[in-house]
């Protein structure tokens, strides 16, 4: 299949199924919380699993769809791949904590993220599922570099929020002398943010780096306070003083569940926010 405009294929479909799994898998994590039944749990997880399977898959057909065509790039180039990438991190990070925490009510606190995020590409505004031949200045191997620490960054922080809501959640409900059992422990989730957002901010860093680089070599400037480059600078410093924060004045609990969910904010706003509302040398994404 030849042509500009390739629609419908096959990693499209794997789409339009994963989109139904996840919703499952969320449905399913919901259902846990409150029963917390081990068959539910373990279903919820393999369900997910099996989600992710099907966006991986998808990401791999398209890729190989677009070698076929002859223009031969990652599918990472346009407001769709980079969803469903998002997507596809997202589920990732989380049941790697999932692994480790050995905990899934977490589950229900995320996977709507990712369910969201795989959703949008179906009804998004902007949205191209066409695969097409990369202009210009999306011709560079650091834009794969980029992409991938960014997305990676921003999965951790969705991962972060979806944590962060949860203490919050916990806290306001311990003050008011009501103990919401099926949540973790206060402090767990406070460690669980601390260490979403620990693994997120090198990736963001070097996520901006790698952008630094492909805008050199795509517009021969390393920095042009482009809109987006500017609010990726504020998303990054936001996540710094998180750190600064609990380094060096000691900050847990409730204030950097605060300033986890004011960062993922700016990360909505940096990813779709900038694209959608403000022209700028991003604006093809």
């Amino acid at each position: 299949m030849h042509g500009a405009v390739l629609s419908h294929t096959l990693d499209t479909r794997l789409v339009g199924i994963a989109i139904l799994v996840y919703l499952l898998a969320t449905i399913l994590y919901f259902v846990y919380v409150p029963f917390r039944h081990r068959a539910v749990g373990i279903t919820a997880s393999l369900v997910a699993l099996v989600g992710w399977g099907l966006v991986t898959a998808s990401m791999i057909a398209r890729a190989v769809i677009s070698h076929r065509l002859g223009w031969g790039h990652a599918p990472f180039t346009n407001l769709y791949e980079s969803m469903v990438f998002f997507a596809w991190a997202i589920v990732l990070i989380y049941l790697v904590i999932e692994w480790r925490y050995k905990n899934r009510t977490i589950g229900a606190f995320v996977m709507p993220f990712a369910f969201i995020a795989l959703a949008y590409t179906t009804i998004g505004p902007g949205i191209r599922t066409q695969i097409e031949p990369l202009i210009p200045a999306l011709q560079s191997n650091w834009l794969v570099a980029h992409v991938i620490t960014c997305f990676l960054g921003y999965a951790a922080f969705a991962v972060s929020c979806g944590v962060s809501l949860m203490y919050l959640l916990k806290a306001w409900a311990s003050e008011r002398g009501r103990d919401i059992g099926f949540l973790p422990d206060l402090r767990v989730l406070d460690e669980i943010n601390y260490k979403s957002v620990v693994v997120g901010f090198p990736l963001l860093t070097l996520g901006i780096i790698t952008g630094a680089a492909w805008a050199n070599y795509a517009w021969g400037s390393y920095w042009s306070w482009d809109p987006k480059e500017t609010w990726s600078l504020i998303t990054w410093l936001i996540y710094a003083a998180f750190l600064h924060a609990r380094f060096a004045r000691g900050w847990r609990g409730k204030k950097t569940a605060v300033l986890s969910i004011i960062g993922f904010a700016a990360v909505l706003f940096t990813y779709l926010g900038v694209n959608l509302l403000i022209v700028g040398l991003h604006s093809y994404a």
